[in-house]
């Protein structure tokens, strides 16, 4: 290949050593820009179009040129070239090929620098929406199965200890709030990827009379970025993505956990659907959680994407450097893994299965209604802490006879606290116990019930 084959080697005199040419090129990741690039060249020789800087039928040579493109590409019959680097100049070479001298106009008033921002800006923009419609599925599903589970009793724990008896409706509102909170960050962090780079140039802008505002409708910017060195050169943008993915992954990792745990024997909770589960090669009677298992694996991953863009911009000097080619894969896997995962989630929680008999049977182990009666005492005119070192010999006379506080009779229950009487019992059921906490945000059925049909008319 010769140096004059290169779109930008009018300087140079020999060709790129043929490592180099290889170690640099980025086209066999950022190919996937393809449909963004072209969206972004159409705007641009539209917009230089209007303000006369291409006549009317050079735009249409172009246009026309980039849609075949386009299908070629879809098609699988675009040849890409290492040679020519990236996704921006096999394409314009491509066209170059196809219209002739017409398309070396293409790139008038721009450069690969605001090029490849507004691309990336262009994909994001479009893989947040993607990513939200996946977290809007998981929520309903999330949101139905609680509605469905509205009454149905679970021990709640801290400490990975029987704390209170919840429901497992309530649970799963716990996680829907997370989601939730998910979703804010990504529509927020989706306002400042919205702003266009295009027109930046290199650097310092352009002189010809290009009119940004007309290239940013036709892209559907909300706003053009204000600053052309800081259009070009910054990638804070996709760094608050993967922020805000690494906290949505955690949070995913943190429902895996539990559904790990609560598939086990041990808990026997739920069963998960065969579907999203794997054998072992040697004991038949297995069946494991991988999904959960890989999307807890999986944040590790999105971790490492947060830590390799923050450093990755820390010491560059303003404008453009070479170093924001490595934007581009911690950034692509980031937003592969966060669709995955809420996909795989989305198609699995309608499915679960409650094993409601075990969740009670584990809710009434481990003295959940001990609060109850404290509470009760208090209501009684006992002061919190001395109804609270009543609560606790109770539950020590308990452990040491290997029997729950409902099972005491109203004598042994009396020899701790004269003021107690036969109503105790109503609070000490684990049905008496969540329905009392029948307020906003509490875990009585009715507030379940209401709180997921909330959810599910707000989505």
């Amino acid at each position: 290949m010769t140096v004059a084959e290169k779109p930008w080697s009018g300087r140079f005199t020999a060709s790129t050593n043929e490592f180099v040419e290889a170690f640099t090129a980025s086209v066999d990741f950022d190919q996937r820009l393809y449909a963004y690039d072209i969206m972004g060249s159409i705007a641009h020789a539209k917009m230089l179009a209007k303000v006369e800087v291409l006549t009317e039928q050079e735009c249409q040579q172009i246009v026309t040129g980039l849609e075949q493109i386009e299908q070629e590409i879809e098609q699988g019959q675009f040849q890409w070239s290492v040679s020519l680097e990236d996704v921006h100049m096999n394409i314009e070479s491509c066209l170059t090929a196809k219209i002739g001298i017409v398309g070396k106009k293409l790139h008038t008033g721009r450069s690969r620098n605001d090029q490849v921002a507004t691309d990336i800006r262009l994909y994001l923009r479009h893989e947040i929406d993607l990513i939200i419609n996946e977290l809007n599925r998981l929520l309903i599903a999330l949101a139905n199965v609680a509605e469905r589970e509205a009454a149905t009793i679970m021990p709640g724990f801290t400490h990975l200890q029987s704390a209170q008896p919840i429901t497992f409706g309530h649970h799963l509102l716990a996680w829907c709030e997370m989601l939730l909170r998910d979703r804010t960050r990504l529509q927020d962090c989706r306002k400042r990827v919205n702003s266009m780079p295009l027109g930046a140039a290199a650097l310092a802008g352009t002189t010809y009379p290009i009119d940004r505002a007309y290239s940013a409708e036709l892209l559907g910017f909300e706003t053009v970025a204000a600053n052309s060195l800081d259009a070009v050169s910054d990638r804070d943008f996709a760094i608050e993505f993967t922020a805000d993915a690494a906290l949505l992954m955690m949070h995913l990792s943190r429902f895996s956990e539990e559904l790990v745990l609560w598939s086990s024997a041990q808990f026997n909770f739920i069963e998960l659907s065969d579907a999203f589960c794997t054998g072992s090669s040697i004991m038949p009677q297995k069946k494991n959680p991988d999904v959960p298992e890989l999307v807890r694996g999986k944040t590790g991953r999105v971790y490492g994407h947060l830590h390799s863009l923050l450093t990755l911009m820390k010491s560059q000097p303003l404008a453009y450097n070479k170093d924001n080619q490595e934007d581009k894969e911690p950034l692509f896997d980031t937003v592969d893994t966060i669709r995955g995962s809420l996909k795989v989630y989305a198609d699995m929680i309608p499915s679960l299965q409650v094993n409601a008999d075990n969740m009670r049977q584990a809710a009434k182990a481990g003295f959940a209604t001990a609060t109850d009666l404290a509470d009760y005492l208090v209501r009684k005119g006992v002061a919190f802490r001395d109804a609270h070192e009543v609560v606790g010999k109770a539950v020590r006379h308990c452990i040491d006879n290997k029997c729950d506080l409902p099972d005491l009779e109203l004598s042994v229950l009396q020899g701790f606290s004269e003021i107690i009487e036969q109503g105790v019992f109503e609070v000490l059921t684990l049905e008496g116990s969540v329905a009392a906490r029948n307020h906003l945000g509490g875990t009585a059925p009715e507030q379940v019930k209401q709180a997921a049909q909330r959810l599910k008319a707000q989505i």
